[in-house]
């Protein structure tokens, strides 16, 4: 029994070390876009229930367009490149997340989907990443 104890303690310390890790490249993300101009409206916006998706951050660019941006973080590629990580049905997941902050405003304003990729010291924004479809 003691062995599970340290077990699940051990896990516990790993994913609060993931969860910093994400939450360090967030923040390395949005003063990259406060920088170029682009102003948070939101920070891991999730939808209720299961099955939902979550967006790391929304944010308003200077044309007023609303920017959906999915951050990603890689130290090592031996599972792939950040960009590689945002497949198709995490992609689905974002898009659906977006519908749902949209149905909350009066009026849709102008969108997309931008990823902000980091891999060690490199970051690379990509605007336009993908569309909904």
């Amino acid at each position: 029994m003691e062995f599970l104890g340290k077990k699940a303690a051990s896990a516990s310390a790993a994913s609060a070390t993931t969860q910093q890790k994400g939450q360090a490249a967030e923040e390395r993300a949005l003063a990259h876009l406060q920088a170029a101009g682009l102003r948070l409206l939101v920070r891991n916006y999730r939808t209720p229930g299961r099955g939902g998706g979550e967006i790391d951050l929304i944010v308003r660019d200077q044309d007023g367009t609303v920017v959906f941006v999915e951050v990603r973080s890689r130290s090592r590629s031996d599972f792939g490149s950040a960009g590689a990580s945002i497949h198709a049905a995490k992609q689905r997941r974002i898009i659906f997340a977006a519908r749902h902050y949209l149905m909350r405003l009066p009026t849709p304003p102008a969108c997309r989907f931008d990823a902000v990729l980091i891999e060690g010291d490199t970051l690379e924004w990509l605007q336009a990443a993908f569309d909904a479809q």
